[in-house]
């Protein structure tokens, strides 16, 4: 069993630090290896079945940045334990670097003002790396490296996404790309149909099996008709689902004493996602056909059989509406849920695997949900955020993006009991200005991908039942949050394109 350590200074980090426990190592090709952390005085020892280089992922703090997933650079195991902070330095300064590299060929005019952080990082990682005698020193040094070299990356990033943007915009004049929301069992208000319209060109009707088929055989489909009407009153485009949710507590109950017996499992399943697209055909022309495949929950079922499940869903969608654009949505994108050994493939292997059979798979929603303990990804900053999306692009299949982030750390009754917002993630307090912030700069960069051709947000009310907490656009009492306004101002910044 392979081996790398690592030394931690000062070792006083190691007693409020919980996030050192889901770190991981990845391989040369991106593969993330099961992982097991041990820890011993300042020493984190990370486990896995090869012995070949590694980069080692983890949560680390970040001044002006929060605890942001820091890599090494590529590392081959040796007997004397690495000085970490050194290490994530020098992982985040060579990302920063292969970035600005691979986009200046591109033809991306890199900003001056880039340059003097970049400096500065480059400056104290030499400083920090002959200087590893001297262990808190070169770990102080390291952590200055590591913040300059985060706000070059987040300077690089933001231009990017500017130019991008401007030069789609002047070849193209418009933009094929959706901006939506999910309606809930409550629907808008009417005063605010108006600033919905304003908000969102594209709406997302939900389909919850689990609530429509309560009892087998018996259906209730008042809520979706009523949200289908709704929607189709508003004149925005339609978009229905999940229909097949495969994550914890997602299914009807009753589906439980079928969950052995796939084949008669998998006839339940067709037989609903059969009725509910042939009820709307022609009124709902893109589905969400099944969400959480790549990491599960629901029933014991496995790895192969919710491959498999989704693959003969697909093929059912495709042969009631052969129109219909059939999309998947993948949670947890970058596949850290790898590291406790209990998944095989990583997410992008679990679509291609999808794309290649030719089920009819029409593209892939990703889910960046930030800020939540559970069925969240760990925060990672914009420049993460833009390789994960161009790494994606390889499918070569429409991309849409869900972005989630909470408003608040307080309880929320009306959420899904299994998430929970985590209040470790910023550098400051999870709030609606926090919540703007991002999705803000989340939509300036998906908005430049040209392989994005939507984004989505949860929910639109905090007053109805909904599954992440805080992370609707209305308050309970259906005030504005701050992000409305950030969401508007992008919208007007390209009025008479399709944004």
């Amino acid at each position: 069993m392979g081996l790398i350590r690592f030394a931690v200074y000062p070792a006083t980090l190691l007693s409020d630090w919980p996030e050192v426990h889901a770190g991981y190592l990845t391989g040369a090709d991106g593969r993330v290896f099961p992982t097991r952390i041990e820890i011993f005085d300042n020493i984190i020892g990370c486990r896995r079945t090869s012995s070949e280089s590694a980069k080692f992922h983890v949560v680390w703090p970040v001044e002006g940045f929060g605890r942001l997933i820091i890599p090494t650079a590529s590392l081959p195991e040796r007997d004397q334990p690495y000085l970490l902070a050194v290490e994530l330095a020098r992982g985040k300064i060579v990302q920063v670097r292969n970035q600005a590299a691979q986009w200046e060929l591109a033809g991306l005019r890199i900003p001056t003002e880039f340059a003097e952080p970049n400096r500065a990082a480059h400056r104290s990682f030499s400083q920090a790396a002959s200087s590893q005698h001297r262990p808190d020193e070169a770990s102080q040094l390291a952590n200055v490296a590591i913040r300059n070299a985060c706000e070059a990356a987040h300077i690089l990033t933001r231009s990017y996404a500017a130019q991008s943007l401007a030069g789609r915009l002047q070849r193209f004049g418009s933009l094929p790309l959706s901006i939506g929301c999910d309606v809930q069992e409550v629907l808008p208000p009417p005063e605010t149909n108006e600033l919905y319209g304003q908000l969102f060109n594209s709406s997302t009707v939900s389909v919850p099996w689990k609530v429509i088929e309560a009892v087998e055989g018996e259906y209730n489909w008042e809520t979706t008709d009523k949200q289908l009407e709704w929607c189709e009153s508003q004149k925005v485009m339609v978009r229905g689902g999940p229909l097949l949710d495969l994550g914890l507590n997602s299914l009807p109950a009753w589906l439980a004493r079928w969950e052995h017996d796939i084949l008669n499992l998998q006839s339940f399943v067709c037989d609903f996602v059969e009725t509910a697209i042939s009820r709307y055909l022609g009124r709902i022309r893109v589905w969400e056909i099944c969400a959480r495949t790549n990491t599960g929950g629901a029933l014991s079922l496995s790895e192969e059989s919710r491959l498999t499940l989704t693959a003969r869903v697909l093929d059912v969608a495709q042969q009631v509406d052969e129109e219909a654009q059939l999309i998947i949505r993948i949670d947890q994108p970058w596949g850290d849920y790898q590291s406790r050994g209990q998944h095989r493939l990583s997410p992008l292997q679990v679509v291609d695997a999808l794309v290649r059979s030719g089920v009819g798979l029409s593209g892939v929603n990703l889910e960046v949900a930030m800020g939540f303990r559970t069925y969240g990804s760990a925060h990672r900053d914009l420049l993460d955020c833009s390789r994960l999306i161009d790494a994606w692009t390889i499918l070569d299949i429409p991309l849409f993006v869900t972005l989630v982030c909470p408003s608040s750390i307080a309880e929320d009754p009306l959420a899904s009991p299994e998430i929970k917002v985590n209040p470790r993630v910023w550098s400051g307090p999870s709030d609606e200005e926090r919540q703007a912030n991002w999705i803000d700069l989340m939509l300036e960069l998906l908005v430049a991908k040209p392989r994005v051709a939507g984004v989505f947000l949860p929910h639109f009310l905090d007053g109805a039942r909904h599954e992440f907490p805080h992370a609707g656009l209305l308050r309970v009492d259906n005030s504005p949050k701050a992000v409305i306004n950030r969401i508007i101002a992008q919208r007007m910044g390209h009025r008479g394109k399709s944004l």
